[in-house]
């Protein structure tokens, strides 16, 4: 909730807030299943959108689609209000758009070849040096010739034309193996399997579409369905190195601001970091350390701090920690980190009281106006506005379809590109093949009818009897005496 100019998280025997102009240090939000982490994120996500802040947050389970309906009124719902003593509070909606890479539970979201480049697919497709070395040449190859990279099918047929014309492209751009080209189709085939066709083509995200703010001034909360991405970890971690990367790459530099300009949420953080590529970790890392500057938050939610590697958790100034059960020595080990991590506050023990926490309350310790961790709040978090649960198809579809970017990002655009053009050029070299074809065969036609002609001609000759030979010889032999005596006689008359 967004109150006295701050976003009002929880209350203990006071209210616990969050700076705005602290928000884009970034933050954690931790705590065992069933604690209320995402309750938590609903709470902040609702209040940045009121504060005019856009947000982005991808939700896995489902359950933060409700954002987009209200809350309704209940028992638990009032004694929680009266605990906290809120003043007039009301059940409403925020102005949500859905995104999916997919296209099938929000706007279809996505890029184009090109705009990934030969670096970042390399990094993401785990190719060695020679192999990034050969889809740099594809991407030359594919510029210098007009061919422009959109989609999957677009970048695959570029690399079969390089491997089919090895020979004559070694020559100007270095060695082309055979393995090389088939390394880079069988991990483009991993992708395209996982979905890739979806996410690379056209119309491509405008991030500004992102940045925007609904008519009553508060932000937009942009929710990337992610449920069916996750169980696809190439393209999830392709999705994520690309957004990160155009965000770092494009956003001004903006310095401290008295808000952000946009807030990333990242539930389920711990999928995020499993397994992840360790070109995506050094990219959130960088972005961490340098997205605040250009005015971004980000927070990360999962179920323990040490879900994160130690350079990102470092970095995150604003912590919200619920329970944690120790049940083990391993357990114990992670609940004495957690609360090594707050800034102590001598009305209770960090440790035991993470381990006591309720459902719905939280150690809260945000940073202050000058930058430093206040210190540790056991406190319960406020409910938030919206409805708990999912939201239907229904609502959902009607959501989508009446979203002023509708129009924008529905329909895909397949515009003629690499793929359509090597067709036509192999078109063209087949019926010029065709026609050279179709010209030695009737070379060939006319050769052979030269030479039977020729034999015939020999036959018949051949066939004449000695008198028949012996006349034709006498009489070719009187043409041309007669023509001698003809031309003398001219010759003659001219002299005179």
């Amino acid at each position: 909730m967004f109150k006295d100019n701050k976003v009002w998280i929880g209350k203990s025997d006071k209210r616990i807030y969050l700076e705005p102009k602290m928000a884009n240090r970034h933050g954690l939000v931790a705590g065992a299943t069933g604690t209320g982490k995402t309750i938590t994120l609903k709470v902040m996500a609702e209040s940045f959108s009121e504060m005019g802040v856009p947000v982005f947050l991808s939700d896995i389970k489902g359950d933060l689609a409700s954002l987009a309906s209200p809350g309704t009124d209940n028992e638990n719902m009032q004694e929680r209000i009266k605990r906290l003593e809120i003043d007039n509070f009301t059940y409403k909606s925020s102005p949500v758009q859905f995104w999916d890479i997919y296209g099938e539970n929000g706007l279809p979201l996505r890029t184009t070849i090109s705009e990934m480049g030969p670096i970042l697919l390399s990094r993401i497709l785990d190719l060695n040096d020679t192999q990034s070395g050969i889809l740099n040449i594809v991407f030359r190859v594919a510029d210098e010739n007009g061919l422009l990279l959109l989609d999957l099918k677009d970048l695959r047929s570029m690399v079969q034309y390089v491997g089919d014309n090895a020979k004559e492209l070694t020559l100007k751009y270095g060695n082309i193996t055979t393995q090389s080209v088939g390394a880079i189709l069988r991990s483009l085939m991993v992708l395209e399997d996982q979905g890739g066709n979806f996410f690379f083509g056209e119309p491509e995200l405008d991030f500004n579409d992102w940045m925007k703010v609904a008519g009553d001034g508060r932000g937009y909360i942009n929710i990337l369905h992610s449920s069916k991405l996750f169980l696809n970890p190439a393209l999830y971690s392709t999705f994520l190195l690309w957004m990160l990367s155009e965000l770092f790459e494009n956003l001004p530099e903006e310095g401290d601001l008295e808000q952000p300009k946009m807030v990333f949420f990242f539930d389920e953080a711990h999928l995020l970091f499993d397994n992840a590529p360790k070109v995506l970790l050094n990219k959130i890392e960088q972005v961490v350390r340098l997205i605040r500057s250009k005015g971004v938050g980000v927070y990360f939610v999962t179920q323990n701090p040490r879900d994160l590697p130690d350079e990102i958790l470092g970095q995150l100034g604003n912590r919200i920690q619920h329970a944690l059960r120790a049940y083990t020595p391993a357990d114990r080990k992670k609940v004495v980190t957690a609360a090594e991590t707050f800034r102590t506050n001598p009305a209770f023990d960090t440790v035991q009281a993470i381990t006591e926490l309720e459902t719905g309350e939280a150690l809260i310790s945000c940073l202050d106006e000058k930058g430093s961790p206040c210190i540790v709040e056991r406190g319960f978090i406020l409910p938030p506005q919206s409805k708990f649960g999912t939201i239907d198809d229904y609502l959902r579809k009607q959501i989508i379809t009446s979203s002023p970017l509708y129009y924008k990002y529905d329909k895909e655009i397949d515009r003629e590109s690499a793929y359509e053009m090597l067709i036509k050029r192999n078109e063209r070299e087949m019926e010029e093949l065709k026609l050279q074809k179709e010209r030695l065969e009737l070379e060939k036609i006319k050769a052979k009818e030269a030479k039977e002609l020729e034999k015939l001609r020999n036959k018949k000759s051949n066939r004449l009897t000695p008198v028949e030979r012996v006349t034709n010889s006498a009489m070719s032999a009187i043409g041309r005496e007669i023509g001698r005596s003809l031309m003398r006689g001219v010759l003659g008359s001219l002299r005179r």
